[in-house]
Order: C-alpha cells, then sequence, then structure tokens
C-alpha cells in the first residue's frame, strides 16, 4: 500500500505536459511493488509461527500439574501414649452387720476418715442376747450332766476292783461319762458361737479409709450378712493411694512394664500432673477390644483426687529407629490399597505402597514406604498418576532444594 502510494505521488509530480514514461518502467514499479507485498506477507507468517510455538510451550508448561512436597518429619524417641481410665480406690468395700438387730446409733458419717479398728456404729441385738442366755444354761447343765457321769464312772471302776459290777455296767458308765465331755464341748462352742455374734453388735472398720456412703440410721432393721432384704451399713473406701486401670493398645503392649512411671490428669485441676507407676498388667490381649488391661497406682496422700473421677493416663512409650510420619492429607485412597505419592528423578511421581502405624489424626505413623530422603506431595489431587511429570513449587519453610 505504501508502495502504490509513492507510485501515485510520483505521478502527481510529473509536469502536466510531460509524456508518460515508458512501460519498462511500470513493470519495474510493479515488481518491486509485488516484491515488497511478500516480503511484508512472509514476516507476517513468521511472526505467527513464532506466536503459535510460544502458545504450545506455554500450554504444555501448564499442563504440568504444580505440586508442594516435604519431607517426612522423624518422630520423636518416645510417644506420649494418652487412654481413658477412672480412678478408682484402692480398697472399696461394703461394711455389713454380721448379725440381726436395731441400729442403736452411728458413730461415723460421710466424709469420715476412719482408723483401723474404729467403732463405727452399735447395734441392738435382743434375740441373741436370749440365744446366748439358754446356750450358757444348757452349757451348766451339761457340766452338771458331766460332774454325775464322771462321778459315776470313778465309783464303778472301784466296784469293779472287788467284783461288785459287771464289766458290762462299768463300760456303760465310761461311755456315758464320754457322752457327757462331748456334750459339754458342744455347749462350749455354742456359747462361743454366740458370744461372737454378741461382739458383732459392735461394728468397726477393717481398714483405714474415708466412709463414702452410710445406709442406715437409727432405729433401722439390720440383717445379717448381705442376704435377704438387709444392705450395708456403710461403705469404706482406702483413697491413698488410688489405683487406675487403663486398657493399651495391643500396638503398645510389648511397651508396658512393672515400674513403668506414669502419670494421670484430671479436669478439676486442668494444669495438675499426678504421678502413677505401672505395677501389673493382665499379661493378655483381650480378644474383644485387643486391648491390655494395666493398673496404675498413683499416691493421693493429700487426698485431691476423688475415686470415681474421669482421668487421662499419659504414658512416654518409646518408639522405635527409622519411624517417620507424614500429614493425613498426603495419603492417596486407590483400589490396589493406600498410597503416598513421591516426587522421584526427573520431576517424575512415584506412587508407593505404605504400611501405616499408628493414626494421629493430622498426621500418619509410616512404617514402611518412604525414606526421610524423599520428597513427599502433599495434597496430591486424585488425577495423580504413576510416571507424570509434576512441577515442584518451592517451600519456604523446607528451604530451596539443590
Amino acid at each position: 500500500m505504501a508502495t502504490q502510494q509513492m507510485l501515485l505521488n510520483e505521478i502527481e509530480r510529473q509536469p502536466k505536459n510531460e509524456k508518460p514514461r515508458t512501460i519498462r518502467h511500470w513493470v519495474a514499479a510493479a515488481i518491486m511493488a509485488l516484491s515488497a507485498l511478500l516480503v511484508a506477507g512472509g514476516l507476517n507468517i513468521r511472526a505467527r509461527a513464532k506466536e503459535r510455538v510460544a502458545l504450545g510451550t506455554e500450554t504444555a508448561r501448564l499442563a504440568i500439574v504444580t505440586v508442594s512436597a516435604n519431607r517426612p518429619q522423624p518422630e520423636p524417641a518416645n510417644n506420649d501414649l494418652e487412654v481413658p481410665g477412672t480412678v478408682q480406690a484402692y480398697t472399696d468395700s461394703p461394711i455389713y452387720a454380721r448379725t440381726s438387730g436395731y441400729l442403736l446409733r452411728w458413730y461415723k458419717d460421710i466424709g469420715a476418715f476412719v482408723q483401723k479398728g474404729d467403732l463405727l456404729a452399735d447395734l441392738d441385738t435382743p434375740e441373741v442376747d436370749q440365744e446366748l442366755s439358754q446356750a450358757q444354761a444348757a452349757r451348766q447343765q451339761t457340766a452338771a450332766a458331766l460332774d454325775l457321769a464322771r462321778t459315776s464312772a470313778d465309783r464303778w471302776r472301784q466296784l469293779r476292783k472287788t467284783d461288785s459290777v459287771s464289766q458290762q455296767e462299768l463300760d456303760q458308765r465310761v461311755s456315758d461319762y464320754s457322752q457327757a465331755q462331748a456334750n459339754q464341748a458342744a455347749a462350749d462352742a455354742n456359747v462361743r458361737r454366740l458370744q461372737e455374734m454378741e461382739s458383732f453388735k459392735h461394728v468397726y472398720a477393717p481398714f483405714a479409709g474415708v466412709i463414702t456412703r452410710r445406709n442406715v440410721d437409727i432405729g433401722a432393721l439390720v440383717n445379717a450378712g448381705n442376704g435377704g432384704s438387709g444392705k450395708e451399713l456403710f461403705w469404706l473406701s482406702d483413697i491413698d493411694p488410688l489405683r487406675v486401670y487403663v486398657s493399651v493398645p495391643e500396638s503398645d503392649a510389648p511397651a508396658m512394664h512393672m515400674g513403668m512411671p506414669a502419670w494421670i490428669g484430671v479436669a478439676e485441676f486442668p494444669t495438675a500432673h499426678f504421678a502413677g507407676t505401672v505395677v501389673r498388667t493382665a499379661n493378655a490381649i483381650d480378644q474383644t477390644t485387643r486391648t491390655l488391661l494395666t493398673e496404675v497406682d498413683v499416691p493421693n496422700p493429700s487426698g485431691h483426687l476423688l475415686p470415681g473421677a474421669y482421668a487421662q493416663v499419659h504414658f512416654r512409650v518409646p518408639v522405635g529407629a527409622g519411624r517417620l510420619s507424614v500429614p493425613s492429607s498426603a495419603m492417596l485412597f486407590r483400589a490396589e490399597g493406600p498410597r503416598i505419592a513421591v516426587v522421584g528423578p526427573g520431576d517424575r511421581v512415584q506412587l508407593r505402597r505404605i504400611q501405616i502405624g499408628r493414626d494421629f489424626g493430622t498426621s500418619l505413623e509410616i512404617l514402611q514406604g518412604v525414606g526421610p530422603a524423599d520428597r513427599v506431595i502433599q495434597n496430591p489431587p486424585d488425577s495423580l498418576e504413576d510416571g507424570q511429570v509434576v512441577h515442584v513449587a518451592e517451600d519456604p519453610s523446607q528451604g530451596k532444594r539443590p
């Protein structure tokens, strides 16, 4: 277009009376114009080709998935195992009456600390008193019969020496004497039994502890033992030390041993740690829960811990060397099992089979499948395939990769 305009301008600048140029001149001008047009067209095609190549390169670059990758984190040498449990009194026992009667008076109420042998209550036992009196009278009767049988046996022994009585009669008197001795022994035993029952009208503390319940009041009918309509008079608990039973997962069961330190925390004292010790385990895994029953004893001299409280028991469980953890979001769920995406040589994806240990919620313990030097892809897309090339974005928290 510019060349044509130049030719027109040249024609206009010619004088009116000047003859037109020759045909050869016009042909040369046309060839020059055509050459200019071809050069301009070639330059345009070349520019478009460059743009097409650049567009393809950019499209290919954008088609590569950009991911972030971090190294697996090594686990600490000890893991804090936390399991729930219920605080229990070391000894927790109901106190029953051993004889029937009526409650005459009680001396200790709930919350009272008692020592072994302290008097807790007195019972009125009129029936037992009468039975004891009857048994004592019966023992006096047997004692009199025993004296008579002994005297008769001695007398008949003397008579037998002079052949005044037969041997048969002597044997009868000796037998009567032996029977009287047996009756005397039975009467003595019955009196002792009733005397023991009589002594049970005084209820004493069998061990030191605190009264946690009192279920009777003055005038209440009390039956002997725990049968019938009778019930316990008191409930006595020994709260120093306390014991906590917990169910330890099977994976941590080998670490449990006698003397292992532990500590418990309760909601009432959120900042306090109460030290305890593992004193025994069941030495068997429960087939239903797959846990190990473990007992932890906790000293409680101050009495701050209360029986029945809900507690969290903490153990410092040693962790095997070489165990790594990755974020839970790094795991891929595939039909063939869980996988972890790792950036391999050439920034190509490697989908590795893993063996999962413990689940910490936000992270997973990996037993097999990844090493400490691997670059694990964080939040991998579900479309990620094995061998796929990815672009790894730099993570400022991990530093630049070499």
